[in-house]
């Protein structure tokens, strides 16, 4: 059971947390419909981060959606995968070898978009941890 109760806002678990401040929530929300859709990367790659940054960010809300599924990522996806895994072991605190690896395989505009998806999603999986947000039950 999460610590906090659900507010009567919010279509998923998740979001009736955040709609306690409805105006945290639609922010939240939009910006959120925003990072997952396909634009410079696909939506693909970036599930397939979302799905590595739960493994350790401690929502088991998050983590109940699947683990990564390395058999679907090709090159890209793994770099994306594999620099999100840097970001978790290094808190963020990336070497700039690490991050020319990034350039030579991924544009600016790729890298700002898995930057701030990875960074979003994290913030993401960091509140349904703190909340305690458990899987659902079906």
């Amino acid at each position: 059971m999460a610590r906090i109760n659900e507010s009567e806002f919010g279509e998923t678990p998740f979001q009736r947390l955040l709609g306690h401040n409805t105006d945290v929530l639609n922010g939240w929300n939009q910006l959120g419909e925003v990072l997952e859709k396909d634009m410079n990367l696909s939506s693909h790659l970036k599930e397939q981060v979302r799905r590595t940054l739960a493994q350790s960010n401690g929502c088991e809300y998050c983590k109940a959606k699947g683990k990564p599924e390395p058999h679907l990522f090709d090159e890209k996806t793994s770099i994306a995968v594999g620099f999100a895994e840097a970001f978790l072991k290094q808190k963020g605190n990336i070497s700039d070898a690490q991050f020319n690896v990034l350039k030579e395989y991924l544009s600016d505009a790729e890298i700002s978009e898995l930057s701030a998806f990875i960074t979003f999603t994290t913030a993401s999986q960091y509140f349904g941890a703190i909340t305690k947000l458990e899987a659902e039950t079906t």
